[in-house]
């Protein structure tokens, strides 16, 4: 067996079924007081997405297996994935390769933020009642598309419309042109190396979608260690948060059909964006987990600012 410390050994050594390594699993979680946020939101659910993974068992069937016995081997990797969890303080997709947005499972690495944005959620109605027909949608930007997941979303949301996912980090977008091909959408999903809308400046859009960076300075020093793993790149915003919010909102409405929208997610940057832009008048979109969060802006109201 792989040299590991004490506790872990012990577990790889002694433990028996999944209920007991879920057991230990979260007293762990619990010892070493981890957060959660990329993916699931607490120590239970992402203790059974880890341990059901590493057995590669179904990620929705734990019930049926919680009293089977495991192989040794089987729990030395698992003990090996919640030693790195809680020491090196790894979110557990850069664990496992991969993340779930609305069911879909997308590829992931250190090179992209793990995909979490409830701008998913609002794709998952067509962005009902904002969008009267989702078959008259012919194209879609999303800006800062890191892993690809918002613009796969969006053509799959959308089934006539050609998008652009850009970013400016090549090594995200390798992740990003992995998962369209994964998805089978080359032809429709394209994804470009460019700095916001550098790479698309003769193209128009009937929906601009984008989740930027837009954290401030001040909460990006008080980060949790597991965020500290993600791109600064894709998290920074600036003293504010609104560094790249402001040329985002500034060019819109020049890559915007008649009648087009922008769909954008400012995290918990509210006050900062109503003090940056009080000229504007967003409509605030609501999801389960979020309020205040994602704002809708018209063609119009970008053009009169």
């Amino acid at each position: 067996m792989p040299t590991l410390p004490s506790a872990y050994t012990e577990a790889a050594q002694e433990l028996r079924t999944l209920r007991d390594l879920l057991r230990w699993a979260i007293s762990q979680f619990e010892r070493h007081q981890l957060q959660f946020g990329h993916g699931s939101d607490n120590a239970w659910d992402e203790a059974i997405y880890l341990l059901l993974h590493s057995l590669n068992l179904p990620l929705d069937r734990l019930e049926p297996f919680l009293d089977a016995g495991t192989t040794q081997s089987e729990r030395l990797h698992f003990v090996q994935l919640i030693q790195r969890r809680c020491e090196e303080r790894l979110p557990a997709a850069y664990l496992t390769g991969e993340a779930w947005l609305q069911g879909l499972r997308f590829k992931v690495s250190p090179d992209c933020i793990v995909p979490r944005s409830p701008i998913s959620e609002l794709l998952s109605t067509q962005l009902a009642p904002w969008i009267e027909d989702p078959s008259r949608i012919e194209s879609v930007l999303d800006v800062c598309t890191g892993s690809g997941c918002l613009a796969i979303l969006a053509a799959l949301t959308f089934p006539n419309a050609t998008v652009d996912g850009v970013d400016i980090s090549a090594a995200a977008l390798a992740i990003a042109k992995q998962n369209i091909e994964d998805y089978g959408l080359e032809d429709r999903v394209c994804a470009l190396n460019s700095d916001l809308y550098s790479a698309v400046s003769d193209k128009k859009y009937d929906i601009i979608i984008s989740n930027p960076p837009y954290v401030n300075e001040d909460s990006m020093q008080a980060l949790p260690a597991e965020y500290k793993h993600e791109p600064r790149l894709a998290l920074a915003g600036g003293e504010d948060g609104m560094d790249l919010v402001r040329t985002i909102l500034a060019q819109a409405a020049d890559h915007l059909n008649d009648n087009g929208i922008l769909i954008l997610e400012i995290g918990n940057e509210y006050d900062h964006f109503c003090t940056a832009f009080p000229e504007l008048e967003p409509i605030w979109l609501s999801t389960e987990t979020a309020d205040d969060q994602i704002l809708l802006l018209h063609k119009e109201q970008l053009l009169n600012r």
